[in-house]
């Protein structure tokens, strides 16, 4: 399976509560637990950065396919629902 690669900065807000979602969803879903995350801060990686098309952060990806971008305003509970939709989309991939 390949990883889900997860984009983000350092001290953003929305990285922060990402982090946060995810640590939710996989305590309350063991198939969650069991996906390969990749976290890629874009400022120390940003050549891997540059190959994606997205422009805020977190944003997600699976191979070539952006499962989620975060909009500025999202709240934690729209950001843990789509990326819950993220992990699902991975998981029904298998």
């Amino acid at each position: 399976m390949k990883d889900i690669e997860i984009f983000y900065l350092n001290g953003c807000p929305y990285c922060m509560k990402a982090r946060k979602a995810i640590a939710e969803l996989q305590a309350e879903n063991a198939a969650y637990a069991g996906l390969g995350l990749k976290w890629i801060e874009e400022n120390e990686d940003p050549e891997t950065a540059d190959s994606r098309d997205y422009y805020n952060v977190p944003s997600l990806f699976f191979g070539e396919e952006k499962l989620y971008e975060a909009k500025p305003l999202h709240s934690y509970e729209m950001i843990k629902e789509n990326i819950r939709k993220a992990f699902d989309r991975v998981l029904s991939a298998d």
